[in-house]
């Protein structure tokens, strides 16, 4: 009987560490080798919960690791109910003398250290899970893709205002999804960014308000 619970409990050690096989767990201890973009809106991680925080006359800012190819990304997310922000994947840095992003909306080229590229939004609106082309096209994949159908009143609904939202984003080869709450929010393809980096945004705001936050956590990073 002794050797049988002690056969079970190695098995089901066994099961439990291949579930885990090739996960990361990121921002356990602090920010690690994510790098602050774009912006001077605030960062800190503290017992695995990532916390961006507005400045007030900040652009856009992100958290940016990377670069990556094909992956699944899963975190919890709670936000501000003044604020939205995003999570950026295969998205690219400007670098000094790069012309306007392929596809950019008015054409001109961007600040260095900006951030641009498909962002997977977090927002209390409805617009949650869909993907906007942040910096560059400015308008939602969705739209670009005609991949509206995803976007049903369930879809619109999945956030929860004022809680902890689970998001599952995979990108793999040319396909995009994301579900929010275990509902779909977007499924389409795309091949014009084949690799970038992930970007944890807090959003810029208005003069005279905030400070707004938005917190990830639970966030872990798979390659596949």
């Amino acid at each position: 009987m002794k050797n049988q619970l002690i056969i079970s409990l190695v098995a089901a050690l066994s099961i439990s560490a291949q579930a885990e096989d090739g996960w990361q767990h990121w921002f356990k201890d602090g920010l690690g080798d994510a790098k602050i973009v774009s912006g001077q809106a605030t960062y800190s991680a503290e017992n695995g919960v990532l916390t961006g925080t507005t400045v007030e006359g900040s652009s856009n800012t992100f958290l940016a690791k990377g670069p990556y190819k094909d992956f699944e990304l899963q975190f919890e997310v709670k936000v501000d109910d003044e604020l939205n922000s995003g999570v950026q994947v295969r998205s690219h840095l400007a670098k000094e003398g790069d012309p306007a992003p392929e596809g950019s909306k008015n054409g001109k080229p961007l600040p260095v250290d900006r951030l641009y590229g498909p962002q997977c939004e977090i927002a209390i609106n409805g617009t949650a899970g869909d993907f906007y082309d942040e910096a560059r096209r400015g308008t939602w994949w969705s739209i670009l893709t005609q991949t509206e159908a995803v976007r049903t009143e369930e879809a619109k609904a999945a956030f929860k205002k004022g809680e902890w939202n689970h998001y599952r984003i995979v990108v793999k080869g040319d396909h995009y999804q994301s579900f929010v709450n275990g509902v779909k929010a977007a499924d389409f393809s795309q091949p014009n960014d084949p690799e970038g980096f992930i970007g944890f945004q807090v959003h810029a705001i208005k003069k005279g308000t905030g400070p707004f936050k938005v917190q990830w956590k639970d966030v872990k990073f798979k390659e596949l």
